[in-house]
């Protein structure tokens, strides 16, 4: 896989921006393009933006300035010579087959095509290009630039090297990559988000707790140790000194008893206002760059103090 070029950044909304200021803050040159309105502007702005968090976490390398960031029209004028591309476009499928096609004729094709989509098949969205090989999901968490995780997928075409090679890509700009060994609608951290989702949805169908509550239960419960390892390891800890062996053996009955309970919750028309009003109840007219700011805050003093398990 080609190692020396730029890195092009194709589509530069809230992902490819943050994308753009991680890949800069890393050394790396980046060629950024996206069709809409003042995309340029709104990209240094982002960028510059996230400069500071990225400095206080010691993420900003040697030579490293905003400044090795060139924007331009065209997609096929931002992939010639790239080493890597990172394509952010909106979750729509057509769009992202048609825009993968563009990329793929427009570069070499030994260059990994890396798509940010959050749910979508690599194997549908890689279906008009040629070289269907070197096109892998690399997902990240929102914002990329500070959220350790990156979902890398595979499809049945694509080449063992292209996914080893976004590995390493990954990994080289401060990521903690995964490969997802088979692909599936929504990735990992998604689908778990949305079991999560569904669930709140439920407790809150069923008049058990309402928004603010719900989402208190899981910020000063459970999400407090999901900074710091996950469900298996969370549960090898409930087990006390038996361990995992131990929650397998007494804790089984009450967790399958608790999961055969869940419930199937979906997104209503029903219960649409009720969301909105109780997330706009616990906001309390708060603007949406304020909660930005203090998530990004918030995530800068975390990744500086946690050390996972």
């Amino acid at each position: 896989m080609a190692t020396a070029g730029h890195v092009a950044v194709v589509g530069t909304g809230t992902v490819g921006a943050s994308w753009a200021a991680n890949m800069l803050a890393q050394g790396l040159d980046v060629v950024a393009t996206d069709p809409g309105p003042d995309a340029e502007a709104v990209l240094r702005r982002r960028v510059g933006q996230a400069w500071p968090a990225l400095q206080q976490l010691g993420m900003v390398v040697d030579g490293a300035t905003p400044d090795r960031l060139r924007f331009v029209d065209e997609v096929g004028e931002a992939v010639e010579g790239a080493a890597f591309v990172q394509e952010s476009a909106p979750e729509r499928e057509e769009l992202k087959v048609e825009l993968l096609a563009a990329i793929d004729a427009a570069c070499r094709p030994e260059v990994v095509i890396a798509s940010s989509s959050s749910g979508l098949l690599i194997s549908r969205i890689s279906a008009g290009t040629r070289h269907p090989e070197r096109c892998v999901i690399g997902h990240p968490f929102n914002p990329p630039h500070l959220m350790p995780l990156v979902e890398v997928v595979g499809g049945p075409a694509t080449a063992p090297e292209s996914v080893e090679a976004a590995m390493e890509f990954y990994r080289r700009i401060g990521k903690q990559p995964i490969h997802i060994r088979r692909e599936v609608v929504g990735h990992i951290a998604n689908r778990i988000q949305a079991a999560i989702f569904r669930e709140a949805l439920h407790l809150l169908d069923e008049g058990v707790a309402d928004v603010a509550d719900i989402d208190a239960a899981v910020r000063n419960g459970p999400g407090i140790r999901w900074a710091l390892m996950g469900p298996f390891l969370t549960f090898h800890l409930a087990g006390g000194d038996g361990g995992i062996e131990h929650f397998v053996e007494h804790l089984t009955g009450p967790y399958n008893a608790w999961m055969a309970d869940l419930g199937e919750a979906r997104i209503t028309p029903d219960n649409s206002e009720e969301i909105i009003a109780g997330v706009r109840a616990e906001v309390a007219g708060r603007p949406m760059a304020e909660l930005v700011r203090r998530r990004d805050e918030a995530l800068v003093h975390v990744l500086s103090t946690v050390n996972p398990l």
